[in-house]
């Protein structure tokens, strides 16, 4: 008897599917509930997938029963069902991080784990990705089964400011299911809650003309809580703050803080000159003009945002120069071999 909430649906293999193998990385939090539903629609989307695959699940500190159920339904299904426990909530982006990291798959899925994302959309995203030689496909929430006023409309406006401001031009980033090349996302390290802007992350090691987007199934939710809410727009402002900085800057943030620096100093100068010029040459009293705290401040303002820049660009050499530093603490795992943990195709 099915445990899915789900509209009934049947796998859709697509024909010539080109060889591969495939990880599919779900980040949980609090989704007991969700655990065994989300697995069994896994299994009928990728039952009959004609090359090896693995899912990894990742307990982010879940507080309810989520770990125990992680526990026994990775038992149920076989070893091909990873589980990743990390000690404590450290937020979806680590989460995320952490089951990219673990992920072995040439290609790699990510979802989230509360039965809004449709499995059943995964083969036909993959067969795009490696048909059109994509690094990126991103799921496109077109009929969205969300609030309006406090999802859909936040989500449409921070949509289209991502997108002018990265110039990666999608119209969801918000939702997780993506299906990537393996190389690409490897290459991209998530901090903070930076698992919005994986796409424009993604840009920063590749060109924008290899992502694209696929309409997918989007459910309403049926078991477990949002975790989301309007307070998140404020996050994601300030995030896209960063990011624009990061995709403009992360090379050389000297030219950021040290452009500014030029500008204000200059403007102060100029300000001082014109001053000085009044004193010297017309005798004018300059001691108690409101001008000439002005082009003091914005002096200093200005040799205070060239020695930022100065620091800004020892810190770039130090992260960039730096060891494998990782935004989050697993318990270990027993290692796999190459051949071990995958779930091999059914024999024809």
């Amino acid at each position: 008897m099915s445990l899915s909430p789900l509209p009934a649906a049947e796998p859709q293999i697509p024909a010539g599917l080109p060889k591969h193998t495939l990880s599919v990385v779900v980040p949980m939090y609090n989704e007991a509930e969700n655990v065994e539903p989300l697995l069994e629609r896994i299994h009928l989307a990728l039952g009959p997938y004609p090359w090896p695959w693995e899912v990894v699940l990742v307990d982010d500190g879940s507080s309810d029963s989520t770990p125990a159920e992680l526990a026994r339904c990775a038992e149920l299904y076989g070893p091909h069902v990873r589980i990743i426990e990390l000690m404590r909530n450290f937020k979806q982006t680590a989460a995320m991080q952490a089951g990219l990291d673990a992920a072995r798959g040439t290609v790699i899925v990510t979802m989230d784990g509360d039965l809004q994302n449709d499995p059943i959309d995964i083969p036909r995203m993959v067969n795009r990705l490696l048909t059109e030689d994509l690094d990126l496909v991103a799921g496109w929430r077109k009929d969205r089964q969300d609030g309006l006023l406090l999802r859909k409309i936040p989500s449409r406006i921070a949509n289209r400011l991502i997108a002018r401001l990265t110039g990666v031009h999608l119209k969801d980033y918000g939702c997780s299911l993506k299906v990537f090349r393996g190389s690409a996302i490897k290459n991209v390290r998530l901090y903070g809650e930076m698992h919005r802007f994986i796409p424009a992350w993604l840009a920063t090691v590749t060109t924008p003309r290899r992502i694209a987007q696929e309409v997918v199934t989007h459910h309403a939710r049926v078991f477990g809580q949002s975790k989301y809410g309007i307070s998140r727009t404020f996050r994601v402002v300030l995030d896209l703050i960063f990011v624009y900085f990061f995709m403009r800057y992360r090379t050389r943030p000297g030219h950021f803080f040290g452009g500014i620096g030029i500008g204000l100093g200059a403007l102060g100068s100029a300000i001082l000159c014109y001053l000085g010029a009044l004193k010297v040459f017309l005798g004018e009293s300059i001691g108690t003009r409101p001008l000439l705290f002005a082009g003091f401040f914005l002096l200093i303002a200005g040799v205070q945002m060239v020695t930022s820049g100065v620091l800004a660009e020892l810190l770039a050499r130090v992260y960039y120069e730096s060891g494998n530093t990782r935004a989050y603490l697993a318990r270990p795992n027993a290692e796999l071999s190459v051949d071990e943990g995958w779930r091999q195709p059914v024999a024809q």
